[in-house]
């Protein structure tokens, strides 16, 4: 039961919660990316340059056959508009996470208090002071 009860602990611990939310919120953001890219950014970009769909833009290395039992041997194909919009991705989520840790950093550096003013010094000490003064007198 030691092993069971250590592994609790480490599941139980703040950080690998942390990090399973995490991993969760992204997969989600990720989905969300790829239906903004896929079907706002990318529509209008392929109408300004002729109607090109991204999604289907691929070099044909080899075309579509069919093999000697009738069977359909499907095209080999580069897919460039495939890695173009999940280059544009890369970069919209690079950018949200680059702007979530800029936030982040603010907010750390708002917190840190400029150093406070010396405190006024005490009345013993404003004595002392006197009485120095007045002995160089």
């Amino acid at each position: 039961m030691g092993m069971v009860s250590e592994f609790k602990d480490f599941i139980a611990k703040g950080n690998v919660v942390d990090l399973a939310v995490a991993v969760v919120i992204g997969a989600a953001f990720g989905k969300i990316v790829t239906a903004f890219v896929d079907k706002i950014i990318m529509p209008p970009i392929g109408l300004l340059i002729d109607g090109v769909d991204f999604s289907k833009w691929v070099i044909t290395l080899k075309d579509a056959t069919a093999n000697a039992a009738g069977e359909a041997v499907p095209a080999v194909v580069i897919g460039i508009g495939a890695f173009l919009n999940t280059m544009i991705q890369f970069v919209i989520i690079a950018l949200a996470v680059f702007l979530v840790v800029k936030a982040i950093n603010r907010m750390h550096r708002k917190q840190e208090v400029a150093p406070a003013a010396p405190a006024e010094p005490s009345e013993e000490v404003l004595l002392l002071r006197d009485i120095r003064d007045s002995l160089r007198k």
